[in-house]
């Protein structure tokens, strides 16, 4: 793994929300997109090396509704970079590690993504991101 790629915040209203850590961080967003598969729409935000995503649910079913539903607002995830998501999946896996996607998908900010179950990872859910290289 290479770095921290982002942290996922999930919120109730990404407008309010995104005013809020305009605020704190001094910058407007620099992305927003609803990612339909997941149905949440994002926003962006660059902090140094590091991003902030911030997730709105766009469905009662989907994951961030259940969440936030649940526990509330707040951190939802930690991304991580990696250079091979599919090897990187197959190493954890080998480590004992529970993954919640058989295969790598399509994930917001031009990323390939894959979760780790959040009881592998003492409750918190790991994401795995590869950037996309279009050729």
């Amino acid at each position: 793994m290479k770095k921290i790629e982002h942290i996922g915040i999930a919120v109730k209203s990404i407008l309010e929300a995104n005013k809020i850590y305009e605020a704190l961080l001094g910058v407007a967003p620099y992305k927003s997109e609803k990612v339909e598969s997941e149905g949440v729409e994002t926003s962006f935000f660059k902090c140094g090396e590091s991003k902030i995503e911030l997730l709105e649910a766009t469905n009662p079913d989907s994951p961030i509704a259940k969440f936030i539903e649940k526990r509330g607002e707040g951190i939802h995830h930690i991304a991580f970079a990696v250079e091979n998501i599919e090897s990187e999946m197959a190493r954890l896996q080998k480590e004992g590690f529970v993954l919640l996607n058989e295969k790598p998908k399509k994930g917001a900010d031009n990323k390939l993504v894959a979760f780790l179950h959040p009881k592998s990872a003492n409750g918190v859910l790991v994401e795995l991101c590869q950037e996309i290289h279009n050729n």
